[in-house]
């Protein structure tokens, strides 16, 4: 049983909540610190002294007369509050070394996959970048790359350049979807977008992709079929991760990195799917 000057355990599930997690990804304290209280039953006080707050201070969090910005703060509401390991990741933080639950210890830094949540592509992107100028191999899957890698001023194409003389070229593939397909017109209607604007970026993201080719980049470009679900990025042994939905584009989603480990599924899922993509995808570049 927890004591009133313990940390407070809640249930998984409150954790797991859309609200909540909304919440942590826009790091917005009063309203984590207000659910806390509905699912656990927490009083002010308790919530100040499992956190290291006073109460006065958490008292103004809750009403919105006080940000928490401090790193370190975050770290002992992360820790008062028993956070599992997804929900500091939305709030930006590292996982946990060790978390006890119906009496087994476990030790989370076995498993450090999932290093950090990004809450857009546009928040990762200068550590995209250094990650693909690092990199010996890059793999892209998108939907027309036109963002990523089809334009000059795109997050990754100044990356696929021919480098030094003498230094080791970066092998890239992209995937990107059919224009020609089915799933196309789908994924054209999810977004309000006309089939034949959406067809043309793919196309167009194509032409560019040709050009690099031509200028001496080792690039491979290839059209899959399947509706798109998941946008990635991979460098070498780390993949940048975010999703396409029914309204919003696969930039506008929350970022995950994720790291190559040894016993991780999440990593090796990914690329697995990659592989078995482009096995069945028309190369065109």
């Amino acid at each position: 049983m927890p004591t009133s000057t313990g940390p407070i355990d809640l249930p998984d599930w409150a954790w797991e909540r859309a609200e909540v997690r909304e919440a942590l990804r826009a790091r917005d304290m009063g309203t984590v610190f207000r659910h806390v209280q509905q699912y656990s039953g927490a009083s002010q006080a308790r919530i100040a002294t499992a956190t290291g707050m006073t109460q006065a201070r958490v008292n103004e969090v809750i009403n919105g007369r006080r940000e928490v910005t401090r790193l370190s703060v975050y770290e002992r509401i992360a820790e008062g509050l028993l956070m599992p390991d997804d929900a500091r990741h939305l709030l930006g933080l590292a996982a946990s070394r060790e978390r006890t639950r119906g009496g087994a210890a476990f030790d989370l830094a076995a498993f450090p996959e999932v290093v950090r949540v990004y809450e857009a592509q546009s928040s990762a992107a200068d550590e995209i970048q250094e990650n693909a100028r690092r990199a010996e191999e890059l793999d892209i899957l998108a939907v027309r790359g036109l963002g990523l890698i089809g334009l000059n001023d795109s997050l990754l194409r100044a990356t696929c350049l021919p480098r030094e003389q003498g230094g080791k070229g970066l092998r890239v593939r992209v995937a990107l979807l059919d224009p020609d397909g089915e799933s196309l017109k789908q994924r054209a209607a999810e977004i309000g977008e006309s089939a034949d604007s959406l067809g043309s970026g793919v196309r167009l993201a194509e032409a560019r992709l040709r050009e690099l080719q031509v200028e001496g980049c080792d690039v491979a470009v290839f059209r899959y079929t399947m509706l798109p679900t998941w946008r990635l990025i991979r460098a070498d042994h780390t993949l940048f991760v975010g999703a396409f939905d029914t309204g919003w584009e696969g930039h506008e989603s929350a970022t995950y990195k994720v790291m190559a480990t040894p016993h991780g599924p999440l990593f090796r899922g990914f690329r697995r799917m990659f592989e078995a993509i482009v096995a069945e995808a028309q190369q065109t570049v």
